[in-house]
């Protein structure tokens, strides 16, 4: 449901592709001691905008950010939205940057924001002025 809460937090939950969507595996990562650690926090985000420092599932999910920006997240499970949208959440309130670098990447014209922006709206996120 919403595309760019996977794409900021995805990096720091390492989800990987599946044929039936994206792994459901990793689902029970501690996202709360991801955001309370600014380093890891720091190297999850160089490996998405950088590509530097990736480990083998954060690559695999630099790959599929264009699939999961285009189709609104629709492969995503519920405990990666959830995740997701809690670590968004943060993002908005104490580092709105990192979610403004995320989309200068893989979404520069902004036209998949766009595209999902009433899913993005439902779920309590706007994004307009990022």
């Amino acid at each position: 449901m919403l595309f760019v809460l996977l794409v900021v937090v995805a990096a720091a939950i390492n989800v990987a592709h599946s044929e039936e969507g994206y792994s459901s595996k990793l689902e029970n990562i501690d996202v709360d001691a991801i955001i309370k650690n600014e380093r890891l926090l720091q190297n999850h985000f160089k490996c998405l905008i950088d590509g530097q420092g990736c480990t083998p599932e954060a690559e695999e999910l630099k790959k599929n950010i264009p699939e999961i920006m285009e189709t609104c997240c629709a492969k995503c499970s519920d405990k990666h939205k959830e995740a997701a949208k809690k670590m968004t959440e943060y993002l908005l309130a104490n580092k709105p940057e990192l979610i403004k670098k995320v989309l200068d990447k893989y979404d520069p014209e902004r036209k998949y924001t766009q595209k999902c922006n009433d899913q993005l709206k439902s779920g309590g996120v706007d994004l307009t002025g990022i």
